[in-house]
């Protein structure tokens, strides 16, 4: 429905945003997984590739009940849109398996991890130019390290780039420092970047500037942490937190380090010192309808719907997980004055590291290890040239020498590149959005459709 929306706003032929709307390929196995007590099961996996106008693909896999390939076809769509967006050169996919990862031991799900690895390589649906997976809900660095590992086994005596295959492993083992928390910290710089725009917040009937509004933080996962710590660092207040089965408010803030080390002391909220009101089971969703400057939906989909929308009291819906917003609660909350800053903007910080790490896996080198002396050397020798009456400049007393001659370290430079991505990508949705007279989502489906048909009309068509 979004995607039909945008579309009136462009005159992209209609079979090519036919072309463009429906997935290239769809990828579905199951295989017989035998259990440590000896049962015998049927796994079900799903592997979805949307467009591949660039390629590789990209998109997470995810473990979870819910998963199916109607599900899988919708997320690899939103992986093509959320890549043209912030300008990585990805086409879009999306995997999962059919299981409730906290119902089985490491060991069996090392052992279904690498089986379907060993599906979706043989069939097409796994490779460094080909599609490159990533963590999701219910899998992290662990799972894509045995992805990697089987991948490379199998495939790395003939690809040098066989570690490639997959982004979001372990820093020690190919990955790359600042992809754990990259989706948390662009939520952040996105939401900050939004909220700088002064004609924007005028309509949320809010002052410019992230500093001294009022956060609730829906999910305490790594997204939802790691957002909430960027936010409260700089200067938001955090005054509500959920996780799965509890949500706890508190009108004077409340510190996300504090509520990670509680939460893997306790595995969980309940009873955290401090909260002022406690919410658990059922009305743990209550705290979408919590008066406050900005709601972060940072768990599942289709958490604000219809059903709910009127009861939003946020000023400011930010989307940090997938499609938290149904297509029409967010017409009611258009109605009502709030404003909605999409998913296709604000997750995208995990691709975009994901990208960074790709490359950094191509090239075989750390970010910064060929030029990082050189940098400070040369900081160093304009340091000591520069001079101001005679005298050599003094350093800022409130910086060391050291501190001003150091070079940006591979984190530092991953940083920067996803501020990069994020203020280019809010800048472009708010230039379109103005032109356009539209809301933000539709403005950045625009600009990602129009992206896509690029692409494909310099490519041309193969054999058609």
């Amino acid at each position: 429905l979004f995607f039909d929306r945008a579309a009136r706003y462009t005159d992209i032929d209609p079979g090519m945003l036919q072309y463009i709307r429906g997935s290239h390929a769809v990828y579905r196995v199951s295989f017989p997984f035998q259990r440590d007590d000896g049962a015998l099961e049927v796994i079900m996996g799903y592997r979805a590739h949307h467009n591949s106008h660039c390629t590789p693909l990209k998109g997470g896999i995810r473990f979870s009940e819910s998963v199916d390939l109607q599900e899988i076809e919708a997320l690899a769509a939103l992986m093509t849109f959320k890549c043209a967006v912030v300008n990585v050169p990805f086409g879009g996919a999306k995997g999962g398996v059919r299981i409730d990862p906290h119902q089985y031991s490491d060991d069996e799900l090392e052992r279904i991890t690498r089986r379907f690895t060993c599906e979706l390589a043989s069939s097409g649906f796994l490779g460094p130019s080909v599609d490159v997976p990533a963590p999701d809900l219910g899998t992290g660095p662990k799972e894509m390290s045995w992805i990697a590992d089987t991948y490379s086994s199998i495939y790395g005596d003939n690809d040098a780039n066989a570690f490639a295959c997959v982004t979001g492993k372990p820093a020690q083992f190919g990955g790359i420092a600042g992809r754990l928390e990259a989706t948390g910290l662009g939520v952040y710089m996105g939401i900050s970047e939004f909220m700088q725009q002064e004609d924007l917040m005028r309509k949320a009937g809010l002052e410019r500037g992230l500093a001294g509004k009022s956060f609730v933080i829906q999910g305490f996962g790594n997204v939802g942490y790691h957002a909430a710590k960027n936010i409260h660092d700089n200067g938001g207040r955090i005054v509500a937190v959920s996780e799965m089965n509890t949500a706890i408010y508190s009108s004077n803030g409340l510190d996300p380090e504090e509520l990670l080390f509680y939460v893997r002391e306790n595995d969980s909220l309940r009873g955290f010192p401090g909260a002022e009101q406690e919410f658990r089971g059922a009305q743990v969703s209550q705290i979408l309808e919590l008066e406050c400057d900005v709601l972060v939906p940072a768990a599942f989909q289709k958490q604000i719907t219809q059903e709910n929308a009127r009861r939003v009291r946020a000023k400011m819906v930010c989307e940090a997980a997938n499609g938290p917003v149904t297509p029409f609660a967010e017409d009611i909350l258009e109605k009502k004055g709030v404003i909605v800053v999409p998913d296709l903007i604000l997750n995208a910080g995990g691709v975009t590291v994901s990208y960074f790490e790709w490359l950094k896996n191509l090239s075989h080198v750390r970010f910064g290890r060929l030029t990082r002396k050189w940098e400070e050397q040369s900081k160093e020798l304009m340091l000591d040239s520069m001079v101001l009456n005679g005298k050599e400049i003094g350093a800022n007393p409130n910086l060391r020498r050291a501190d001003i001659i150091k070079a940006p370290t591979e984190g530092d430079i991953v940083r920067s590149g996803l501020e990069e991505a994020m203020a280019t990508a809010c800048e472009e949705t708010m230039y379109r959005s103005k032109k356009l007279g539209t809301n933000l989502r539709i403005a950045a489906y625009v600009n990602a459709l129009h992206k896509i048909q690029k692409n494909v009309d310099s490519a041309g068509y193969l054999f058609s």
